[in-house]
Parts: structure tokens; C-alpha cells; sequence
């Protein structure tokens, strides 16, 4: 797979990764876990190249750092972890649809405990990318952003990121240690970054991470209506796949696959190639639970989107609903 770098000063990694979260967390949550599998897709994924791999403490919570620190117990060297800190659970089924409360902690404290406790889970002694999950509103994010950077004086982390950030945010943690990436939700129907965060990241050398980059599954054409989603999935709660506004959002895939049929190649690798194509740093991080999946994501980093092409999917209609 090609390769780029988690901005100027980042690790090297495949122009695609993989997103962990779903195989522990949020997405079709009544049906069992396969934990083999999912150990499975993440070998895969780093034979593919697909070697930044994204998790979190609170995803499970906590169960899917465990799941990562076993698959890669073996295979350390090959991977670039990225876990995330700075949303605590306090209730596991308290949540929308009994999926766990979550809120956010950015206090200096919860961060330094939570780094140690991230590297149990992971097995491993340090990890590449340390990430600010979301600022905490009551917690100056000065105050954590130096909790984070004392990770890497320790030598538990290499990189800091940030995750669901403004231009100005961003300039305030990099004023006290810099910023390597940022993360996130950006897409083919999500595009809010391309206003002010992704040209400020491009300007700084800065990597930008999307996640959901394939829409949670509805670019690609895996849902025709409501029904289709899985009971206790986190998608039957978000505007977009209301019913109405689902039907009327499938003008938007019809779009996508037009010119995947034109140019070979699958909606996802479409979808995932636009993304790469908005910036040298721009590592999306697709999560899947299948070797299927996994394989036609890996794929993308072979498409090459013409100016047209590029041209037909910046025109796409805008979507209907909120993403929230």
C-alpha cells in the first residue's frame, strides 16, 4: 500500500487504516462478538498496509484496547496504535439503547492514570499517537493538552492528537506542545472540516484523520430504508437514518456508485479515495468487523480520481438531517 506520514513530523503509515471501534462497540451491538475474526481482520490489515490502527478507552469501554493488545501481541512491530483519552464511562448501560454513558474528562488527573492503564490494556509500552478524544469544557484545554504531553516526555507516547476540534483549539494546544492530528467525522456527506480545519491543518503539516469515512455504512449502499439497520446500532438514533430522510439521502449513493461504475471500482474505494485525494496527510480510518470490508477499503489506496470524477462527488447533493 502507499504510504504518508501522521502529518510533517508524524510516523510513516498506509494511506488507509483501520478504525477498531466497531468490533467492540457501538454498531449492531445485539449480536455476539467474534473475537477471532476481528483478531483476524486486524492481521489482515497490517498484511494489507493498513498499519495505523484506532481505538479508544472508552470503546467497550475499555474492552477494545484489550482486544487490540491481543491481536498485536505478536506483531507489535508493525503496528501504529492510536488510542484515544478524555471521555470517562460513568454508567455502562446508561446510554441511548443501554449503550454506556459517556462524558467528557479532560481533568490532568484522569489523564495521567488513564495513559498507564491504556498501555496494560494494549501490552505494550507506549503507543504511537495519544489523542484528546474531545475537550472537556470545564477543564481549560491548556491543562490537558500539558497531561498529554507529559505522555511523550515519559515516553508513553510518541505523537499527540486531537479529535473533533476548531482552528482555534488546535492553535491553543499547539501553543503548549505540538499537534500531529487531528481527528474527525469527515466524509463524502460530512464535510463540515473542509471549512476552516483541514486548510489549516494542510498549511501546518498536520495529519488529519477522518473517521466514518464511508458515512456509517450508507455511502457504500449497505441501507436501503430504517428497517435494514441492526437492532441497538447507534445509526437508528441519528437523524440521517430517519426514514424519511434516508430515502431521500439514497440520491447521494446512487451519485457514488455512478462513478464507481464508470471507473471500476467500488462505492467504498470511491468514498475513501476522495477523501485521501483532499490532502497529503489525510489518512482515513474506515472501521469494519469483515475480511470482505476490509479488503475493498485496502483497495482505495490503488484509485485515482480524476479532476471529473473529483468534480461529479464535490457536487454531490447535500444531505438531509444532522449528523446528531
Amino acid at each position: 500500500m502507499r504510504k504518508t506520514t501522521l502529518g510533517t513530523h508524524g510516523p510513516q503509515v498506509g494511506v488507509i487504516g483501520l478504525g477498531a471501534m466497531g468490533m467492540s462497540f457501538a454498531y449492531d451491538m445485539a449480536a455476539p462478538r467474534d473475537e477471532a475474526t476481528s483478531v483476524s481482520v486486524i492481521h489482515q490489515a497490517l498484511d494489507l498496509g493498513m498499519t495505523l490502527i484506532d481505538t479508544a478507552d472508552v470503546y467497550g469501554p475499555y474492552t477494545n484496547e484489550e482486544l487490540l493488545g491481543r491481536a498485536l501481541a505478536d506483531r507489535r512491530d508493525r503496528a501504529v496504535i492510536a488510542t484515544k483519552v478524555g471521555m470517562e464511562c460513568i454508567d455502562p448501560t446508561g446510554g441511548p439503547g443501554g449503550a454506556p454513558l459517556v462524558k467528557p474528562n479532560g481533568r490532568p488527573e484522569h489523564v495521567r492514570a488513564a495513559i498507564d492503564a491504556s498501555l496494560r490494556r494494549l501490552q505494550t509500552d507506549h503507543v504511537e499517537l495519544y489523542q484528546l478524544h474531545r475537550v472537556d469544557p470545564e477543564v481549560p484545554i491548556e491543562e490537558t493538552w500539558g497531561a498529554l504531553a507529559e505522555a511523550v516526555t515519559a515516553g508513553k507516547a510518541r505523537h499527540l492528537g486531537l479529535s473533533e476540534v476548531g482552528v482555534e483549539q488546535i492553535k491553543r494546544a499547539q501553543a503548549v506542545h505540538p499537534v500531529a492530528t487531528v481527528q474527525s467525522e469527515f466524509s463524502l456527506w460530512t464535510r463540515d472540516v473542509q471549512a476552516e480545519v483541514l486548510p489549516y491543518c494542510i498549511e501546518h503539516g498536520i495529519g488529519l484523520l477522518p473517521y466514518s469515512p464511508l458515512g456509517r455504512g450508507f455511502l457504500v449502499g449497505r441501507f436501503a430504508s430504517f428497517d435494514e439497520l441492526p437492532k441497538n446500532d447507534q445509526r437508528r438514533r441519528l437523524p440521517r437514518f430517519q426514514q424519511d430522510n434516508l430515502r431521500a439521502n439514497l440520491a447521494i449513493t446512487t451519485k457514488v456508485r455512478e462513478v464507481a461504475d464508470r471507473i471500476g471500482a467500488t462505492p467504498a474505494q470511491v468514498a475513501l479515495a476522495w477523501l485521501t485525494a483532499q490532502g497529503p496527510h489525510v489518512v482515513p480510518i474506515p472501521g469494519t468487523k469483515t475480511p470482505k470490508y476490509l479488503a475493498d477499503n485496502a483497495g482505495a489506496a490503488d484509485v485515482q480520481l480524476s479532476p471529473a470524477d473529483l468534480d461529479d462527488l464535490d457536487a454531490l447533493p447535500t444531505p438531509v438531517g444532522a449528523r446528531y
